[in-house]
């Protein structure tokens, strides 16, 4: 019989590569010219991006395999993490845009392969560390977020799916990290968020009876999640109590 943790990273694995194939499929045939078209990310067109998320998935597998590349050795040797990220940039401004899309297909391809030979019990020092299976998430969430660029800057519209439950799971376990980052310790308070998958299943975690609670669309949370989407601009997120609406507000599922 496979093993839980086996099973939950293939599955997870899975759910990345329809991710990242569904946001291959929307760039493989542009014209030339639509790989410069600006996104909504300052400064980036479409090449900028699909290249950044294929130097990412090469980032994460030589941080898990321990090869040269890894993202802390890449931070020991920058000024910034915005040097970190903007390398990868920079290498796909050395290629055309469907070299960047060929790179892509293949970093997608070796991520999957790398990531079904990890030890699923291990911990991967990608930021504070994690296990595999998050890491997956992680990519997944960022494969997403950028993907709403993309699909923002070619004109095209961006469909939900149930995969958001895995980013919606990332980012309601990043809310530690977000207060960090936000320079505030958490409040402390159990919080309880509920929201509508976009096929209209149930999606929930946190103490059934918390006090504050956070409620409304799958999509709308992920996006308030990875800053695409403010606050006073998500229609169907309501919180209720004070931790509920200020975790709103430091919301931040990415490093």
């Amino acid at each position: 019989m496979p093993d839980t943790a086996d099973t939950a990273v293939h599955a997870l694995l899975d759910d990345l590569e329809a991710e990242q194939h569904a946001l291959l499929d929307l760039v493989r045939d542009i014209d030339p010219d639509d790989w410069l078209r600006p996104t909504p990310a300052r400064g980036w067109d479409v090449r900028d991006t699909i290249a950044h998320l294929a130097d990412t998935d090469e980032m994460a597998i030589a941080t898990a395999t321990g090869r040269p590349g890894s993202l802390n050795a890449r931070a020991d040797a920058s000024a910034s993490g915005e040097d970190v990220t903007y390398r990868g940039v920079l290498r796909g401004r050395r290629r055309s845009g469907r070299e960047v899309c060929v790179w892509f297909e293949s970093s997608t391809a070796a991520l999957h392969e790398t990531f079904l030979t990890l030890d699923p019990g291990a911990r991967v020092p990608w930021g504070i560390g994690m296990r595999p299976a998050s890491l997956v998430t992680a990519r997944m969430m960022e494969t997403w977020a950028h993907g709403l660029d993309v699909h923002a800057a070619l004109g095209a519209e961006s469909v939900d799916t149930d995969r958001l439950g895995h980013i919606a799971w990332l980012a309601t376990r990043a809310l530690p990290y977000a207060y960090t980052v936000a320079g505030r310790e958490p409040p402390g308070d159990p919080l309880r968020v509920e929201l509508t998958l976009p096929s209209g299943a149930p999606w929930s975690t946190g103490p059934e009876h918390a006090a504050n609670r956070i409620t409304g669309s799958a999509g709308e949370y992920c996006r308030v999640f990875v800053h695409r989407l403010a606050p006073s601009d998500a229609s169907t997120l309501r919180a209720e109590g004070a931790a509920a609406a200020d975790a709103l507000r430091v919301a931040r599922a990415y490093l």
